[in-house]
Parts: structure tokens; C-alpha cells; sequence
């Protein structure tokens, strides 16, 4: 299932952006898209000003910056002289969504970046999309890590509150084959959806470096009023599961992850996705 967004090509200014708030770890934040035609329901970026200035719902729309490889070499060298540079992609987009696969703007992204590669570099997708690109990320080598949404074991769950975003099985496949082809890679419990008791079972049959646990209080940098605003109270109680949008939810699967793995390997929140 996927949606049918309405794709303009752009040509951006600029592309770095100067890593602030959650981010502060970082150097620079990378956006290949504006938009995202995962269209997750409960995702922060629906309320920040890039989505709300738009007169058309999340999810229906995606700015294409072309010509971003070029863009990128010439930021990428002025930051590169001021100092150590460290980059997060993305923030408020999916560096994998569907129409990667036809246009490519992060491959050439990546591309750029084994030329000169980065201090560090974080990826952040929930796309399976992103194992054809263990070339360009092998030539990273530990200068990158993958940091892929696994927010439930629970395709049901999966379906109803990411209806347009990829099965979980495939995102599990991938992380198995970036780990197999030598690439660190995390799971990224955020937000944490409801689960089963076997997740972390599961979890622990793939070779993963970290696990990391985050929720809407702690990760949409609002404290949860963002999550809010978009109405994510009533998908739980939809299903009757009002307990798992509570403060303290994450604590539960945290608490059933320490079973399975060790707390060099446990993440929350923030440091979950340090460089």
C-alpha cells in the first residue's frame, strides 16, 4: 500500500542545516525531501512549520531537491574547513521513502560523501529501500550507522498507525543484510507502539550494535504536545489500547528488553541516536 503524493522538483538553497535541540549532537541535519509519503500518523514533523504552511495533508506532498549532490559538495567543503562535521538524515523526512527508488537523491548524496566522507553520518529510515545502497555505505565503513524504525514486532498494530510505511518483516530483512555486509546498524524503537512480549526475542535473532527506546514525551521536542495535536490518543483508543500512550509505556518494553540484551546495548531517547 503506498500513497500517491502529489512530487515537485525543488532546487534548494541549501541543504546542511545547522544541527539544534534534539539534535545538538550533530553538526548538520540532511533532508534529500521535504514531505514524506510514509504519512505516519503520529509523526512530529506534521506539526512543525514545513508541514503546517502547507494548505495539503501530511503525507500527500513531496518536494524533490534536485541537483542536491552538487549543492551538497560545495556546503560540505565550507563545513568541512570550520571543523568536524557530523550528519543526521534525516530530521524530518525519510531519506528512503518510495520515490527514492526512481529519483535517487540520497544515493547521490551518499555518493558525494565517499569522496570525502564525513566525521560521522547517521541514517534514519524505515525503509528496506536502504540495503541498495551497502556499496556506497560499506565505503563509509565506520563512519556510518543505521538507525532503522522498528516501532512494533505487530504488523496489525504496524498497519494501523503506519498504514502507507513498509511491513516490518522487510525492515527486519534489511537490517540483517546491512549487518551482514559489515555496516553497524540499530533498531529504533520510537515512538514505541504497542508490542508483544516476544519482541525483544525477536530483536536479539538480528546482529545489531543498539537498541534504542524513545516516545512522543520524550522525542517529538515538545514534551508530547505535537503528538497530541495530531490526534494520536484516539488511534489507541480505537483499539482499546489507551495504557501504551501513557509517560511511562516505554519503560515496560525497556524493562523487557534488559532480559535479552545488555545495557551496553540499550539506548533511550536522545542518546539512542548520539553520533
Amino acid at each position: 500500500m503506498s500513497m500517491k503524493p502529489v512530487y515537485t522538483d525543488t532546487s534548494p538553497k541549501s541543504l546542511l542545516n545547522k544541527g539544534s535541540g534534539y539534535l545538538t549532537g550533530y553538526s548538520h541535519t540532511l533532508n534529500p525531501y521535504v514531505g514524506c509519503s510514509f504519512a505516519c500518523s503520529y509523526c512530529y514533523v506534521k506539526q512543525m512549520p514545513v508541514a503546517l504552511f502547507r494548505q495539503a495533508s501530511w503525507g500527500s506532498w513531496v518536494d524533490i531537491k534536485r541537483g542536491a549532490a552538487s549543492l551538497f559538495r560545495k556546503e560540505y567543503q565550507r563545513a568541512a574547513a570550520k571543523g568536524a562535521v557530523t550528519i543526521f538524515m534525516s530530521s524530518s523526512t525519510d531519506p528512503y521513502q518510495p520515490i527514492e527508488h526512481k529519483v535517487q537523491i540520497t544515493r547521490s548524496l551518499l555518493e558525494a560523501m565517499t569522496e570525502q566522507p564525513p566525521d560521522f553520518l547517521l541514517i534514519q529510515t524505515r525503509s528496506p529501500l536502504v540495503s541498495r545502497d551497502i556499496d556506497l555505505l560499506q565505503q563509509l565503513g565506520s563512519k556510518v550507522r543505521v538507525s532503522m524504525t522498528v516501532e512494533t514486532d505487530l504488523e496489525e498494530i504496524r498497519k494501523h498507525f503506519t498504514p502507507y510505511a513498509p511491513p516490518i518483516a522487510a525492515r527486519l530483512r534489511a537490517i540483517r543484510e546491512l549487518a551482514e555486509a559489515g555496516i553497524a546498524v540499530q533498531a529504533t524503537i520510537a515512538p514505541v507502539l504497542p508490542s508483544s512480549e516476544r519482541f525483544p526475542q525477536l530483536l536479539n535473532t538480528l546482529p545489531l550494535q543498539h537498541v534504542c527506546v524513545d516516545d512522543y514525551y520524550m522525542g517529538d521536542g515538545s514534551g508530547g504536545k505535537r503528538t497530541e495535536r495530531n490526534g494520536t490518543a484516539a488511534l489507541y483508543r480505537e483499539l482499546g489500547l489507551e495504557d501504551w500512550y501513557s509517560k511511562d509505556a516505554w519503560r515496560l518494553v525497556y524493562e523487557r528488553l534488559r532480559g535479552v540484551f545488555s545495557d551496553e546495548q540499550l539506548r533511550v531517547s536522545q542518546q539512542g541516536f548520539a553520533p
